[in-house]
């Protein structure tokens, strides 16, 4: 695999391809609880699916927004209840990073 820096958009979905939702934004929206386990995942694993369970379109589009704005990451492939989201560490544990595993 190559560098991490180097990573495009097809091989961070290709990544993201086998990955699980570790985090579900549901009727309550995005509480503070729901930001820190997002934080948490990100600073782990640094490509995590979130799953959306927020209603219409226009919904899960504004929580998906708000949510990379407060976490300070980005989306990377929105498919239909699931958004993948990127937000590279400084210092990443080869252990947990999505990034850092071989296909």
């Amino acid at each position: 695999m190559s560098k991490k820096g180097s990573l495009d958009i097809k091989q961070l979905r290709a990544i993201g391809h086998k990955l699980k939702p570790v985090v579900t934004v549901a009727g309550n929206g995005l509480s503070d609880g729901v930001i820190t386990e997002v934080d948490r995942a990100l600073t782990d694993h640094e490509l995590i699916k979130i799953k959306l369970a927020v209603g219409s379109r226009e919904a899960k589009q504004a929580v998906a927004e708000e949510l990379c704005e407060r976490a300070g990451a980005e989306v990377v492939q929105s498919i239909g209840n699931v958004i993948l989201v990127l937000r590279r560490t400084a210092q990443p544990d080869p252990r947990k990073s999505n990034l850092l595993r071989p296909l």
